[in-house]
This record gives C-alpha cells, structure tokens and sequence, in this order.
C-alpha cells in the first residue's frame, strides 16, 4: 500500500472518530441539566491518553474546559447570582468554585452539605459544568479556610517552624491529626457527590489550593525535624535513580525544599487517595509558579509547591492526582509559552485552572488549545467588585470581561470539536507574540502561515503586529487538506509541504457555524476580496471558516 494511501486512511479513521464523538457530545448540556429525578446515571468524568494526547470525558466524549474561575469569596449564598451572570456573558462552559472546609464542617463531625448543593442546583439552571477547589488544609500556602476549631487549637493543629524558630503563617504537613481531619472532611465531600450529582455537573476537582510554604524553605518543627535526620523514602529515591541517604546526603544544597515538597504531595496524596475510595472523579493541584527563565531558589518562590522543578516528584509521591497544574500569571509571551512547555508532559495533561484575567492574557487562549490543554480559565471574572469594577452586566463592556468574551464566544461553538481533535492530535494553536509578527504551525502536508497586524489587502508587505498584541487563531484538521480556523486579529494562509514548487489554491471557504446536531452549516462562501491576500481574521467579529485547499 502506498504512503499517501495509508494517510488517506488514517485521516478517514480519525475523521469518522471524530465525527463519532462530535454526534454523541452534540446532544448537548441541556440533557445533563435535566432535574435528578429524570435524568438517568451518567458516566463519571475522567481522562483519557491515546498517543501522547489528553482528553477530560464528559458525558463520555472529549470536553474543553472554557472556564471562568470565581473570586475567593463569591461562593457564598448571598454572592453567587453575581457569578452566573457573568460566566454567561463570558460565554463560558464551566465555573470553577471553592468549597470552603471552614463552611463544610462548622463542628467537628457535622458537616453542612447546604451551600453545595445549592451551587449544583444553581450551575444546573445555568446550564454550566463546575469545577471545584477545595480550601482544605492550604489556600495560597497558608490555613486560612480551616474551621475555627482548627485555628483554635495550634498546638494539634501546628504552624510551620521557620530556621529561625519563629513560626511561619503555613500549616505544617507534620501534624497527623489535621490530615485525619482533612482526609475526613474531603472524603465526606466526595461522598456526597457521588450520590448528590448523578447528572456529573462536577467534571473535577482541585485538591487543596498552591499548597506550599511561603517565606521559608521547609519545616523545622521538632516532627519534621526527626524526619528530615532520617533516610530518604525507598519509593522516591528508586524512581529518581538516586543513592540511599539521608536528605542532605541524597539531594545535597536542593535538600531541604525537596524533602518539603515530599512532605507536602505525600500529605495531599494521602487525602485525595481517601477520596477516591468513595468518588474517582479526575483530581488536581495547582502551583503557585517560579520565573521558568531565572528561579532562583527558595523561598524566591512557593517551597514545596508543585513548581516545575518538583513536577516529577509530586507525580512519584501522588499517584491519585491526575494532574499538576500551572496558575499563569506572567504576561510576558516566552514565559507564558515555556510554563505551558514544562507542565506539557508525556504523564501530565496540560490544564491552566488559573490565569491572569486583563486583556493581555485574553489570547493566551488560543496557545493553550494549540498545546493541548484540556482546560483554560481566567480568575476572578464575576460581579462582586474585586477584580473587575462593574456591578451589573450593562457594565460589561467596560469591564474585564470583554477581552475573554469575545474569545470564548468565537470558541464555545466548536469547544467539542478541538477537545477530540486535541485528543486526535489534529489540533494546532498560537497566540501573538510581540517580538515576532509571523508565525508558523506545521500540519502533515500544509504549514500555516500566521501574521498578525497586516491590512486587509497587500501582498508581500511586512506584519507590523497588533497594538495590543492581541491576535491568536488555533485550527482543526477535519480531513485530506481540509482545516476548520477559528482566529482573532490575524490573516491566515497556507503553503504545500507535501508538493515542492506547488502553489496553495482556495479550493473552497465557507463561513458558517454549526447546528445543534454537530452538522455545518455554510453561510457565505469567501473569494475575491475575502481570499486573495490571505484570510483576514478580524478583531470587530467572530468567524469560523471551513476550508478545502489543492494546489497549482
């Protein structure tokens, strides 16, 4: 058989896979957001591999998160008609919320499941899927949402000791009794989902929040004191290909973060693997993260967190975590592409539950879809006048919001169609970098030509880029020379890898969206003036294009 044919029948076999999936996820949410008593048990979210490709299963087809994660204190009662509102104008799919352990378990032993089931009920309404934080034992490296018999009591329940024997606001993971507790109130939780949320409105979970220390290096409380003496666990120094040892003896000047980070993923693995036993929903943690240029050392950055140095530890000492899970906040394009670099790996799917929610950060998008990401969301995007100052949505067109909506409103239409071509690897993204105009993706047979700030008509004229750089595009390999584009601020062209001295022609473009059923439906088709120069993506409106090419 022929080269070109066995691709012609791997791309059919991927098409009709992707066809199949498309069919079965456009049945759509609404038949998820049916009441309890009529809705049938669904299957249990959770993540699959196939080649080195990720996807979350929801409703058992490939699911991108287009998410918006709430601030801090917007999961209370009186605040959450503040949330849905706004995650429908960001045309987002899911709402990541915390639960609050100080809320959950007032009393010790009596926990208060009100406010969650009220969040289920309200995200069914609001035809969203959730996401939630658990604000268990640490919230950005401290205990501030332990319930107050926690607080009261820190003898049981101690604080961190610094080098200096001063006490350090992060609770130690040396404390037996808080992890009971933890273990306890989590799997309670989990319990109450499994049989609370038959329909999956909760497609994961996050354990813990940037558990880590801030403003010290390790614990040296008397208990981790006598640990840290001791010899390096056999699981952690197998896997890692060391020498038996001690702490210092093993890992030398890096010894006392690393035996802080094994501290704290062996705790947090302990109260995600109780969980399990009563819910397998897919779990995560997140990380506070280090300049990935220059990181110093710690305490320069979250001790302890799962930071990039520490992924392949966190990935040895937890095994019932899913994944470990970058919060972006850097706005500088290289260092935003290589956090995604360092957290994309052969075990660990890349999701960012976090990031930056200005305008710089609204095409970032675009590049963690083209790198596979399972999910995206932006934090702090609600109405309670914290990070963005509006009170209603009337306001929303000066707000934050905007930024996001527009991208998600381009994006949520074919959100299922990139998850299982992502899944499929035939999905390829970027967003705009300011220091190159012109970028490239490579296809199997077509490289695409990105170039950002160019007019509508000229040929041969150099991309000046966008101010501000605000451009992004991730496309959809549908078959044999046939793409799906979605892009923003941007014109896009192809050229033949698979025919040297050949020419791209437009064999077809079609403007169009798609039914509820997953079919296309054309709406125009582009010549002339739309074709000549390229395919220019505006910034004023949200195209998605279908495009058949050949060559001359």
């Amino acid at each position: 058989m022929t080269a070109s044919r066995v691709r012609f029948r791997s791309a059919v076999f991927a098409a009709l896979v992707l066809a199949a999936m498309e069919t079965f996820a456009a049945q759509g949410f609404a038949q998820a957001s049916t009441s309890a008593s009529r809705t049938a048990v669904r299957s249990i979210p959770t993540i699959v591999q196939k080649d080195g490709h990720f996807a979350l299963m929801v409703d058992g087809a490939p699911y991108l998160e287009l998410g918006v994660q709430a601030n801090n204190s917007s999961a209370w009662p009186a605040y959450l008609d503040r949330v849905w509102p706004a995650a429908e104008t960001l045309h987002a799919n899911t709402v990541e919320l915390p639960i609050y352990w100080e809320q959950l378990e007032p009393v010790q032993g009596k926990f208060d499941f009100s406010v969650v089931d009220l969040i289920l009920k309200q995200a069914r309404e609001h035809h969203q899927r959730l996401v939630l934080l658990w604000f268990g034992t640490w919230k950005n490296g401290s205990s501030h949402y332990t319930p107050d018999w926690i607080k009261a009591d820190p003898g049981k329940y101690p604080f961190v000791v610094g080098k200096d024997g001063q006490t350090v606001d992060s609770p130690s993971p040396f404390a037996p009794a808080r992890l009971e507790a933890d273990k306890t109130a989590f799997r309670m939780l989990m319990r109450h989902l499994a049989t609370a949320d038959l329909q999956r409105t909760v497609i994961m979970v996050q354990v813990e929040n940037e558990a880590g220390e801030w403003g010290g290096v390790r614990d040296y409380g008397p208990a981790a004191e006598k640990v840290f003496a001791g010899a390096v666990p056999d699981a952690l120094v197998k896997a890692l290909g060391k020498q038996p040892g001690t702490w210092s003896q093993v890992f030398g000047e890096d010894a006392d973060e690393t035996f802080m980070a094994w501290s704290i993923a062996t705790y947090i693995e302990q109260v995600a693997a109780a969980s399990k036993q009563e819910y397998a929903l897919p779990l995560y943690v997140n990380a506070a993260l280090r300049d990935p240029f220059h990181p110093g050392k710690a305490p320069n950055y979250e001790s302890g967190a799962p930071t990039d140095n520490n992924i392949d530890l966190w990935k040895i000492a937890a095994p019932s975590i899913s994944i470990v899970a970058p919060d972006i906040y850097m706005a500088d394009y290289a260092k935003y592409m290589k956090v995604m670099e360092l957290y994309k790996r052969s075990n660990n799917p890349l999701l960012i539950p976090e990031t930056g929610n200005s305008a710089v950060f609204a095409r970032y998008v675009f590049a963690a879809i083209g790198q596979g990401a399972i999910g995206w969301a932006p934090f702090g995007l609600d109405l309670t006048r914290y990070s963005n100052q509006t009170t209603g949505p009337e306001a929303m067109e000066q707000s934050a919001l905007k930024p996001v909506a527009t991208q998600y409103a381009l994006l949520a239409p074919i959100a299922r169609k990139l998850a299982a071509g992502n899944l499929a690897g035939k999905v390829r993204g970027t967003s705009e970098d300011p220091d190159n105009h012109t970028q490239t993706l490579d296809f199997d047979r077509w490289q695409v030509v990105l170039r950002f700030g160019m007019p509508s008509f000229g040929n041969g004229m150099t991309p000046k880029g966008n101010t501000p750089p605000d451009g992004g595009a991730v496309l959809l390999e549908l078959g044999p020379d046939e793409y799906l584009i979605a892009g923003h601020h941007v014109r896009v062209d192809f050229k033949p890898t698979f025919a040297p001295g050949k020419k791209r022609l437009w064999m077809k473009v079609e403007e169009g969206s798609y039914d509820a059923a997953g079919n296309w439906k054309m709406a125009r088709i582009w010549n002339g003036d739309q074709t000549d120069y390229g395919l220019n993506l505006k910034a004023d409106e949200n195209v998605l294009l279908r495009v058949k090419l050949t060559t001359y």
